[in-house]
């Protein structure tokens, strides 16, 4: 038997990649944390977590724990909710960019759904505009969303910068028009590319027109141009290409939660504490 009080030291150490992060998530001090994650480690007879690095890093063992440790804390929350007769019920409608789906945001959502199995979870996957629309309509009751840094609406999860993405070995005159992969009209990210472009006095032609993340990815990879991406966001087969190309700065992005007045406000809270209290890019 795993004791569930070890496991949520351990989990929080694992989602925050700190034990002086989770101690403050846990609102523990860090011995406490650090002697939690070693009493865990004897109860399984198994190293979870390899301190021979200056970052914490879980071994093959400690990513096994940590699925163990999410279902156990699940089933636990379930059961209490159950018999408490505190179990959130009814419909939560959640819309998300489309480059989310690259983060942790699947496992959270996952993890979620355990959680809370009697609340009917609805996911939209878009773009960030789109997505905005639809809550203002009043068809969404969350959206995790891009927004210019500034906007002021909403709860900032992060920040990050946009970039130029491309292949490795991907070349560019600069007297050359920059060949563009980009997402359709009313993009964020193709507004910003342009932007910058014609900022720098920058000839450009669009090579690709997509609707998804997955269209961006295949046309970049494919050598039909490089596009503007969220830097933590881009996979390990491409890289930035803005400084050896000489492409102009496109600046930052704020990844924010956007919630519907009229909505509900306990499932809305739950999940945007549930995605605020996790680590979105490892």
């Amino acid at each position: 038997m795993f004791d569930p009080v070890l496991l949520r030291s351990f989990l929080a150490v694992a989602e925050t990649g700190s034990f002086t992060r989770a101690a403050q998530r846990l609102q523990l001090s860090q011995p406490t944390v650090s002697q939690h994650v070693r009493r865990l480690e004897s109860q399984a007879g198994r190293i979870l977590i390899d301190r021979d690095t200056r970052q914490v890093r879980l071994t093959d063992n400690g990513d096994a724990m940590a699925g163990f440790a999410r279902s156990i804390l699940a089933a636990h929350a379930s059961a209490e909710s159950y018999f408490s007769g505190k179990a959130m019920r009814g419909r939560l409608r959640f819309g998300a960019a489309d480059d989310f789906t690259m983060t942790q945001l699947p496992r959270i959502l996952r993890d979620f759904r355990a959680l809370h199995p009697q609340l009917n979870l609805e996911l939209t996957v878009g773009q960030s505009g789109a997505l905005h629309r639809r809550l203002s309509s009043g068809q969404l009751d969350l959206i995790f969303i891009k927004q210019t840094p500034g906007v002021g609406e909403g709860t900032k999860v992060s920040t990050d910068q946009m970039v130029w993405m491309g292949l490795d070995g991907i070349q560019l005159g600069l007297d050359e028009p920059v060949p563009l992969v980009s997402y359709q009209e009313q993009s964020m990210s193709r507004r910003m590319a342009i932007d910058a472009l014609e900022g720098a006095g920058r000839t450009w032609r669009i090579t690709c027109n997509t609707r998804e993340v997955n269209g961006v990815l295949s046309a970049v990879r494919a050598g039909l141009g490089v596009a503007v991406f969220p830097r933590t966001l881009i996979p390990g087969d491409l890289v930035k290409v803005s400084n050896r190309l000489g492409l102009p700065e496109i600046g930052d992005v704020d990844f924010t939660l956007i919630s519907n007045p009229r909505s509900a406000t306990e499932p809305v809270e739950a999940l945007s504490s549930a995605i605020m209290g996790r680590t979105l890019v490892h």
